[in-house]
């Protein structure tokens, strides 16, 4: 804990209480959709712009970031949009009303998170960023649980009551923004270089190649992963009651974040690379079985393990993409590729409501599992040029 700073904790806090916000929401945003007439078809394109939105504005917001010298504008502002989106998704039932508030939503997670998780990079060395980034995924993700925990609360006593749940939400994401303002800036020189909406096509350009390496890899996983939407909706189509799913939905964050840190110190310990690499071999595992399961322990385990896939790769990926770049670029690195992943992100859940259309549920999860291993696959034999020694 000695290598957690006041920086660290603040910026943790600020996530606990942003998804304690969000995850409210999230494991019944799917059945709301449908109550205001949504198709799985129009889940899918709601969920790829979003992240899509969230993506190329990481790229951008990342990178001015960088030219800037600024980190904590980006991060207040962020959260502030964020915080705001959510009761917006309540008011009316309009489906470009709702698409403009989700889209609000992911807009905010792009203009701070290049800066965000540039500030943790800043906090940490590259012995202990797998530390750094796994205890704030680990806050970042108690948040997760809490936040469905409330709503199943909520809902067992006033059931489909979604509209109300929309407007509680905006007070812990109100919490996340007071506590964001106690972050303080580091002055740093600005950059001359000139930030574009599309600059992490030029970013890719002149990145180091152990960056183009990595990126290419984890770029196919993302066109196949879709919004975990679709696993909570397979799990309600199998027979599950709302309240079953809020709960493995809290199971999975709960296994989220009581893994992350701990892998942290472990990936610091044998290699970001190899973790990462183990990570994804359990989503194709998650996958496989989701394709087969058909009672409510099957669903449970396949989310408690699902917890552990994103504990070993959400903060880790961007560990080690923060190691083989220059400290300057970090935002603008970790932007970029989520630039780049925001399309793979739009692809992955447009072409996912398709597959689920036209050859249903269990075709989609085996092709995503098969194409998973081949990355694992990649990624054990991939030769990143040591910049540091934590790239085993």
């Amino acid at each position: 804990m000695k290598v957690i700073t006041k920086s660290i904790w603040i910026l943790s806090l600020v996530s606990l209480f942003t998804d304690v916000a969000s995850e409210m929401l999230y494991p019944i945003l799917p059945l709301y959709l449908k109550s205001i007439g949504f198709s799985v078809l129009l889940i899918g394109f709601l969920e790829g712009v979003a992240e899509a939105v969230s993506g190329l504005s990481k790229g951008y917001f990342g990178k001015l970031s960088d030219t800037n010298a600024k980190r904590v504008p980006f991060v207040q502002w962020g959260y502030l949009f964020s915080a705001l989106s959510k009761p917006m998704m309540g008011i009316f039932s309009n489906p470009a009303w709702v698409f403009s508030a989700r889209t609000l939503d992911r807009f905010g997670k792009g203009l701070r998170t290049g800066a965000r998780d540039a500030l943790l990079s800043e906090e940490a060395t590259p012995e202990t960023k797998g530390a750094v980034f796994g205890f704030h995924r680990s806050m970042d993700t108690l948040g997760a649980v809490i936040g469905p925990f409330l709503a199943l609360c909520f809902l067992h006593f006033y059931p489909e009551r979604y509209v109300l749940l929309f407007y509680i939400a905006l007070f812990p994401g109100l919490a996340a923004v007071i506590a964001s303002r106690f972050l303080k800036e580091k002055e740093k020189p600005p950059s001359p270089q000139k930030a574009d909406f599309f600059g992490f096509v030029g970013y890719w350009k002149k990145s180091p190649i152990a960056y183009r390496r990595l990126a290419a890899g984890l770029l196919v996983f993302g066109v196949i992963n879709s919004s975990d939407v679709f696993l909570l909706m397979f799990a309600k189509s199998r027979g599950l009651e709302d309240t079953e799913v809020i709960w493995m939905y809290i199971l999975y964050n709960l296994t989220y974040a009581l893994a992350s840190f701990p892998v942290g110190i472990l990936s610091d310990r044998f290699g970001l690379k190899r973790v990462l690499a183990t990570g994804l071999f359990l989503f194709s595992g998650v996958y496989f079985g989701m394709a087969f399961a058909t009672n409510r322990e099957t669903f449970y385990a396949l989310f408690i393990l699902y917890g552990f896939y994103s504990a070993t790769t959400e903060g880790i990926s961007k560990a080690l993409i923060t190691n083989i770049t220059d400290p300057s670029d970090a935002a603008t690195a970790i932007g970029s590729f989520a630039g780049w992943n925001s399309i793979a992100s739009l692809l992955a859940s447009s072409i996912a409501g398709v597959v689920w259309f036209s050859l249903g549920p269990k075709t989609l999860f085996l092709s995503s599992a098969g194409v998973c291993l081949a990355v694992v696959v990649y990624l054990s034999v991939l030769k990143l040029e040591r910049k540091e020694a934590v790239l085993r």
